[in-house]
């Protein structure tokens, strides 16, 4: 594989843009918009459902033409190809990436190392249904033979991230007779909270872990295990209330999950892209194999354009060329995506993992430091929320913050006129950050002078606007792959390799070190820094233990 030239002095066009960059301060939103009639037409485009207004972004022609040129440098259509047909663009792994497989319709082929992947996937998705279908309709039933009516996921990361954000999303869309929750945290409150007040033998574990090895997962399903059996004494049990996502079946069938209960997936599905396979087996016993199938339908939609647009009318490759225009020309130092539906609240969370674990890296593909930022911070919250929290900082703050905003033309369901004041406030939001409020408009308004450089907001704060019919599983694949997409553009400009995450071992390594120094019923041997070394002394004598 084609390793490509780093970002920076190596691309004509990232020195066109440095020159852009040198001039931008000059750019008004308000003069952009007053020069042309047909600027809102012109920076929007209609695909897959989804309409993307990108018109209120300190962007003009020529530097949306560099950004494009700069992704043509960067060989992104070279590397779109290549990780379609599976090819190991995951260097420092040696693998495949193909989450895109995980929604390819059952007649597609994609044949790697001998291996028609799709047919796997496939096999997969069929064993799924089977056991959502069974435990939906009550045929599949506990060790007492009671129906389930409570499921509980562990897993934590993707294997928490995905499904809880897609679960939360499409709830409308749930068995609503089932009571779902989501564990990951390794703090004990996590699961107790979740098992409050549920009977064990009504209960179902969905515990995902691809290696079964993942710390905070498996001591989580241990004390669930042990929270079923308290209850329910048999040890035979457990092959009743718990099942498997997972590739390691010798050590699921020592959990005392039978491996038929084991759902499997592979190397090449990272776990931040995985709630499409059978990661997301708890989502697809709340929506249904049949809503299930749409959400993969609507990935596969936006996989098809991103695979096949012109850079330049790519959906996911414009959302990621802004993206790179802040983060590496203007400053910025993070994005806030702002989601105008309750039901999304969890969304600014999983793309953080989405972006900040893909591209958090500070080497190329090639082991070199890499010659611009990667990676900015992804945060945010529900509107009109936020509007009440944060917003006062995007309108007049100091810092440039980009905000990407999402909002659906009809609710899931209707409920008097809240959908229209909510996207009436998304629309105003959006106007507002963009022109603000000058200090001859306010004293024209009759605002005292003393007040007046209080309540001025100069505007210009860009935003881009990703606007959905509605929120259906269809369209919520849609926007996941969109981001996805985008998330890998990124990291194919900055030269990185975005589906490891090496730099979240370190952390783990030291933690089982002081797991058995916190534990040691002796005063143990230090060896760490005097701060990390005073702190455990501090935590054991608090814990009555010899220091």
């Amino acid at each position: 594989m084609t390793i490509e030239a780093r970002p920076g002095p190596n691309q004509e066009a990232w020195a066109r843009l440095e020159e852009h960059a040198r001039t931008a301060g000059s750019l008004r939103l308000a003069d952009l918009f007053a020069a042309d009639d047909g600027r809102a037409a012109r920076f929007s485009l209609d695909a897959v459902g989804l309409h993307l207004d990108y018109s209120k972004n300190l962007l003009t022609g020529e530097i949306l033409a560099d950004l494009v040129a700069l992704a043509e440098q960067c060989g992104l259509a070279e590397r779109v190809a290549q990780m379609f047909a599976g090819e190991r663009i995951n260097t420092t792994e040696d693998r495949s990436v193909l989450h895109v497989a995980l929604r390819a319709p059952a007649d597609a082929h994609l044949v790697v190392d001998g291996e028609d992947v799709v047919a796997e996937v496939h096999e997969v998705l069929a064993k799924m249904a089977a056991f959502a279908t069974a435990l939906r309709s009550g045929a599949w039933r506990g060790h007492t033979g009671l129906a389930i009516r409570n499921v509980v996921n562990i897993g934590i990361g993707g294997s928490d991230l995905g499904p809880l954000m897609a679960y939360e999303a499409l709830r409308p869309y749930s068995d609503r007779r089932l009571h779902f929750s989501f564990v990951s945290n390794i703090d004990g409150a996590a699961l107790l909270e979740a098992t409050d007040g549920l009977d064990p033998e009504e209960t179902l574990f969905i515990v995902c872990s691809k290696s079964w090895r993942t710390e905070e997962t498996l001591m989580n399903a241990t004390s669930a295990r042990a929270w079923l059996l308290e209850k329910v004494g048999d040890p035979a049990a457990v092959a009743r209330h718990f099942v498997a996502v997972s590739t390691n079946a010798e050590g699921v069938r020592s959990f005392g999950i039978d491996p038929e209960n084991m759902f499997g997936f592979w190397d090449w599905v990272g776990g931040r892209y995985s709630f499409d396979s059978a990661v997301g087996l708890a989502l697809m016993c709340a929506i249904g194999p049949e809503n299930f199938t749409e959400l993969l339908a609507g990935f596969h939609e936006m996989d098809e354009h991103f695979r096949h647009a012109p850079l330049a009318s790519n959906l996911p490759v414009l959302l990621a060329l802004v993206s790179v225009w802040y983060t590496n020309f203007l400053g910025a130092q993070s994005v806030a995506v702002l989601p105008y539906s309750d039901y999304l609240a969890a969304f600014p969370a999983y793309l953080q993992q989405l972006e900040m674990e893909s591209n958090g890296k500070h080497v190329d593909l090639a082991g070199r430091r890499v010659g611009c930022d990667t990676a900015p911070v992804v945060w945010g919250q529900p509107g009109t929320n936020g509007q009440h929290a944060f917003y006062q900082a995007l309108h007049q703050g100091t810092r440039l913050v980009p905000c990407e905003m999402i909002g659906f033309v009809h609710p899931v369901e209707e409920l008097g006129d809240h959908h229209d004041v909510l996207m009436a406030n998304l629309f105003a939001q959006a106007e507002a950050l963009a022109f603000g409020r000058d200090a001859g408009a306010l004293a024209a308004a009759g605002v005292p002078a003393a007040q007046i450089p209080h309540r001025v907001a100069e505007g210009n704060r860009p935003t881009t606007m990703i606007l959905l019919e509605r929120l259906t599983p269809r369209s919520l694949g849609t926007l996941v792959a969109l981001y996805e997409h985008r998330v890998f553009t990124e990291g194919v400009i900055w030269g990185i390799d975005s589906f490891d995450q090496w730099g979240v071992e370190l952390g783990k390594i030291l933690a089982k070190t002081i797991e058995g120094e916190l534990e040691s019923p002796a005063a143990p041997e230090l060896a760490h820094d005097s701060s990390t070394s005073a702190l455990i002394r501090r935590y054991r004598d608090a814990r009555g233990r010899p220091v």
